[in-house]
Formats: structure tokens, sequence, C-alpha cells
């Protein structure tokens, strides 16, 4: 599954799309967009389509995460459409059967967040092209104007596949990725309308040059932002590598015990002047109630 994704870049930089050879026109409602490196679902981002099914014009939309449908009077929010499975894309049927064939788009993105489960615990990874181009991802799209509003409502969903081998270690999901300028191309060109096999095959598990890391479990909150998130863990000032500088310090708890233990061996250490403590005085012993005793004793003995 995809259920977190970063685009954390200017949208100059965004729209034009360097290492894809495709030249993107405009970009609809591109105020919309907010830059994030912890873009959740609900969250508005960018896709890229074909503004005309009969021209190669490429366009850039910002849209919001989480497909509704055209033939929806109202947004079903218990319908999770985060993500859309291959598999019912392949297999015909469902709410997919009138959109994949006319409505296909690209999520643009620097990578995505997958969680890996190790026993209780969640540890979440970034993936993202080794290349460093901005990652597509295969999605679908739709617009409605539900009851009651007067605006058209935009939104999208994030194609995914099985895991191939390489990645099938981290989860058994990912999502399809449109690496290279034909699996671009062939995806959004959407001029038949119709589902045919070669798309078939681009959905289908396929390898490409990825990098993974584990990154801080912090942006698993949505809402919250930082640079760090898209950085591997063991980098950070307070990661794995800082843990291990950290060890090789002698504690200085340890060093001052190590110096009371041998003080000979610490000469530059300010010898610290002990308080003068005043002598406790003496106490006399009490021999009052001693003495009646000792008189009873004599008397007792000196009777006739």
């Amino acid at each position: 599954m995809c259920g977190r994704f970063a685009l954390r870049l200017d949208p100059d930089e965004i729209q034009q799309l360097n290492g894809h050879h495709a030249s993107v026109a405009e970009w609809e409602r591109r105020n919309a967009f907010v830059p994030r490196y912890n873009i959740a679902p609900h969250s508005q981002a960018p896709v890229l389509r074909r503004i005309d099914p009969e021209t190669d014009q490429l366009v850039l939309s910002t849209m919001k995460w989480g497909l509704v449908p055209h033939f929806m009077k109202f947004e079903d929010k218990t319908l999770n459409t985060t993500n859309a499975r291959s598999e019912n894309l392949v297999d015909g049927g469902g709410m997919w059967e009138s959109i994949k064939g006319p409505k296909r788009c690209a999520v643009v993105c620097q990578g995505y967040y997958e969680w890996l489960t190790k026993g209780k615990d969640k540890l979440p990874h970034f993936v993202k092209p080794k290349d460093g181009r901005l990652m597509l991802m295969a999605g679908l799209y739709d617009s409605v104007v539900l009851q009651g509003e007067t605006e058209t409502l935009w939104t999208f969903t994030i194609v995914t596949t099985e895991a191939n081998k390489e990645f099938s270690w981290l989860h058994h999901r990912q999502p399809v990725i449109l690496s290279t300028p034909e699996s671009l191309n062939a995806w959004l060109d959407t001029s038949s309308k119709n589902w045919t096999p070669d798309l078939v095959k681009l959905v289908a598990p396929t390898t490409c040059a990825l990098d993974c890391y584990q990154v801080p479990k912090e942006v698993g909150k949505v809402g919250t932002e930082s640079p760090t998130y898209i950085e591997p863990v063991a980098n950070r000032k307070d990661g794995i590598q800082a843990m291990f500088a950290k060890q090789k310090q002698a504690s200085p708890k340890k060093v001052a015990q190590k110096r009371a233990l041998s003080p000979a061996a610490d000469s530059d250490i300010e010898e610290i002047p002990a308080k003068k403590l005043k002598p406790t005085p003496k106490k006399k012993a009490d021999t009052s109630k001693s003495q009646p005793s000792s008189s009873k004793i004599t008397s007792f003995f000196n009777k006739p």
C-alpha cells in the first residue's frame, strides 16, 4: 500500500519534471498545493494528466487524495479509496470500471513512506529513486459536484501492486511506479478510453532502481513536518551514529569514580580543600545514677 509520501520542493521545480522528458503546459489549482514532507490522505497534491485525451499536452492538477467517484452524491468518508489495487483493475467490475479507462494520471512525489512491521513495532522507511528524479506513481482521478455544493471536487487514488522480490521484505504491496518515458506515455494515453492488455503489463510488479532506508518514527503523526523525515534515521544528531559516538565518550560520572580510586593518575585535577570540622566535645560520664545503687549494696553487707 501507499499511505504517505513527500513532495517538499519549490512548485516551479516540480512543474519542470526534470529527467522525465515531459513538458507541462500549465498547473491547474496550483495555489491549492502546499509543499510538504508528510503528505497524508485527504491532503491536496499534484497529479500529471492529459488535459485532452486526443493530444499529448500534459498538465499538473492539484487534487485531493482519496478518490470520490463521479456517481456519488455525497462524500462517503468510510470509503477507503486512498489506493486502488491493480488486481481489481485487471479483473474488472466494481467502482473502478468506469474510471480506469478514461481517467488515468501520475502522482508526483519525491518518494513514499512504508512501515516495516517488527513484532509489535512499526518502523517507517522512505523509498525514492536512486537517480534523484521525481517519482511518478500510477494513479486514477475523478471529478464530481456533490449535492449541495457548487464547486467541482477533484480527487485521486494511487494504484498499488504486489511487491517485487526486492521490496517484499518491507511490505507485501507497493505503488506502481512509472519509471520510463514509455510506461508514462502508455499510462497517460487515454485516447481510446479503454482498459487495454498493455496496461495490464504496466501494473504488474516490476523492478526499478530505488533507495530505501529507515526514517524517524515522528513521520507517522499526521500534520507534523520536518526535513529529517526523508533523511536516514542513522544520520540524525539523535540517531544511531550519534548514539555510538556518545558511547565512545566516557561518562563523566565514571571518570570521576576512576579518579577517586587512583588520585595519583590525575595530577591535573584541582584538589578540593576539605571543610574544617569542629571537634565534637566528649560527653562526661554520668555517675549520678550508679552511686545510689553502690551505697545500698555496702549497707547490706555492713548490717549486724
